[in-house]
């Protein structure tokens, strides 16, 4: 599998919203065969803001819990990292158990 293209939902936040530290953002990858892939991505500082917020909201049991479709837990989310994630999971033959396929267009 090759890559063509890296989507990252963070690339089109305004400038200073992409705190790489304490982030969870949607990738699509898109594969020499054209094929699309996603997952999500949250920093571990996330969850714990996560957490924190939801105490406060109520949300998942007031933080008791949390969830992500296709969650990758990452210690930095910037673009370099995700990148090398991505070619990590492709080379040792994860990828697809970890991304999700997304219907062709």
């Amino acid at each position: 599998m090759e890559v063509l293209h890296i989507w990252m939902e963070a690339e089109e936040w305004a400038e200073g919203e992409w705190n790489t530290d304490d982030a969870n953002l949607d990738v699509v990858v898109t594969l020499s065969d054209h094929s699309r892939w996603t997952a999500t991505f949250f920093t571990y500082q996330n969850i714990q803001s996560l957490r924190e917020k939801n105490k406060i909201s109520g949300e998942c049991l007031h933080g008791a819990y949390l969830w992500g479709s296709n969650m990758i837990l990452i210690d930095i989310a910037s673009s370099e990292r995700i990148c090398r994630v991505i070619s990590d999971l492709i080379e040792r033959n994860e990828f697809d158990s970890i991304f999700t396929r997304l219907e062709d267009f």
